[in-house]
Parts: structure tokens; C-alpha cells; sequence
């Protein structure tokens, strides 16, 4: 954050648990309240560097103990915390030979979260989430013009579906997306993917990390977004009332599986 601030940015995007990664039980143990250590020290660097800080995501305690949220927390200038967002979609697949199975020990969010800092709207989001497209139009719905996406994507699926996916969520909602990525091996054997990137609404990467923990710094040009969503005015043209019918085969009945 430090090195992110001398070089001029003014929001930082932190990865995917960046405070403790961990899975299953272990994952349970590193837990905290929103008010715990860790957002604590992220709201003093924020005050700090002054910067408007999107937290990345931390491990939140429920009130029981017994399971956690997948949070990402944005922080104002001033250290107050201004939206918090629990992940929706829970990763619980296989992949590179290796089970995930984050709702053992975590519960998903029910809704997104619109914050704004800097006078700007920004979308909140968490890694497995970037699969789910209809999240991110409900921020385009809603006048999102940046969109966030702490992460620890996989090595096995980030090599080819990382980028390709951040670029389409930029394309489609015409919106900058931060992509702030895990890299390298964690403490339970796992590999996360980095490449960390800053994506432009056009699907244009102004910048993406190499392999290695770094800082990557992009300006984002708010007119260029405007200009975009004026000269290609695809938001404007969806149809959602003809969404809504059942697809038809190619008899003109609808099809059936």
C-alpha cells in the first residue's frame, strides 16, 4: 500500500484473504470480527496513506463461531468503513486434481453491494464470483462504474479463464475492473494464479502483474469510460423483456432436456 500510494493511487485493491489463507478448520481458527485485527490495521493505513481502501477479503466470524463469511470491506480516506460485501457464490468444485470445498466452513452473502469512494460507484465482488455474470449486470444496472475483484484464483483454472473472464466482465458492463489476484504457494499446499490486472471498459489491460508478489498501478480515465458507454450504448439496448420467454427449438417449440 505504501508503494502503491508514492506512485499516485488513490484506491488500492487487496487479494483474496490477504490477512490469513487458510482452508477448512484451520480457516475457522484465523477468523475475525469485522471490528477484529486485521481491518483495524487496514483502516489505519488507510487513514495512513490516504487512500481509499477495498480491503480485499478477510475471514469474518459469524456470530456463533461456527462459520465464517468471505468479506471484502471498502474503507474511506478516513478509516470508516462505507460498504461491506460477503461473498455470494461459495467455491466448491474440483480442479487440477485437488477438491475445494469453501462452504465447510463458510456462508454465502444474499445480495450486492454498491459502495462509492472518490466520488466514483464501485461494484464489490470476491474471486469465484467473476463466473457469474449476472451479478456484475446488476452493478451495471445499478451505475457501477468500477468493479472489484480481490481474488485467489487457481493456478489450474487462472491460467486460462483469469483474464479471459476479467476482460468480458469490463467488455459486457462497460466498467474498469481491479483484479487484485493471490500468487504463489500457500501455507496448505494450494497455488494461486496472480497476474493481478486493471482492465478498461474497451477489455484493454492497462496493467497486470508478473509472476510475483508487486504493485500494479493504472490511471483510470473516467472520460474514456463516458465515451464508451455513449459511442457503443450496448447497456441501453438490452431487452429484458424478451429475455424472460423460454428459448425455442429450431420446430418453434420450446426445446427440452
Amino acid at each position: 500500500m505504501e508503494r502503491a500510494a508514492a506512485a499516485g493511487a488513490r484506491l488500492v485493491v487487496l487479494p483474496e484473504k490477504w490477512h490469513y489463507m487458510h482452508a477448512g478448520e484451520r480457516l475457522l481458527r484465523g477468523a475475525e470480527a469485522l471490528e477484529g485485527p486485521s481491518l483495524s490495521a487496514a483502516r489505519h493505513w488507510a487513514r495512513r496513506f490516504r487512500i481509499a481502501l477495498v480491503a480485499g477479503s478477510v475471514v469474518e466470524r459469524t456470530p456463533d463461531g461456527e462459520r465464517s463469511y468471505n468479506t471484502s470491506v471498502l474503507i474511506q480516506p478516513d478509516g470508516e468503513v462505507s460498504a461491506v460485501y460477503r461473498k455470494i457464490h461459495l467455491f466448491d468444485v474440483e480442479v487440477g486434481g485437488t477438491v475445494y470445498r469453501e462452504s465447510d466452513a463458510a456462508l454465502p452473502g444474499d445480495r450486492p453491494v454498491l459502495g462509492e469512494a472518490l466520488g466514483r460507484r464501485i461494484g464489490m465482488s470476491v474471486c469465484y464470483d467473476l463466473r457469474f455474470p449476472e451479478l456484475y449486470r446488476a452493478y451495471a444496472d445499478s451505475g457501477a462504474e468500477l468493479i472489484t475483484v480481490p481474488a485467489a484464483f487457481t493456478a489450474a483454472t487462472g491460467r486460462d479463464h483469469w483474464e479471459p473472464l476479467l476482460r468480458a466482465r469490463a467488455i459486457e458492463n462497460q466498467a474498469f475492473v481491479l483484479a487484485a489476484n493471490q500468487v504463489g504457494v500457500h501455507a496448505d499446499g494450494s497455488r494461486s494464479h496472480g497476474r493481478s490486472m486493471i482492465v478498461d471498459p474497451w477489455g484493454v489491460v492497462l496493467a497486470q502483474a508478473p509472476d510475483g508478489e508487486t504493485v500494479v498501478v493504472a490511471d483510470l480515465d473516467m472520460e474514456h469510460l463516458d465515451r464508451v458507454r455513449a459511442s457503443l450504448p450496448a447497456l441501453s439496448h438490452r431487452r429484458p423483456d424478451a429475455y424472460g420467454a423460454s428459448a425455442s427449438s429450431p420446430g418453434g417449440r420450446a426445446g427440452s432436456a
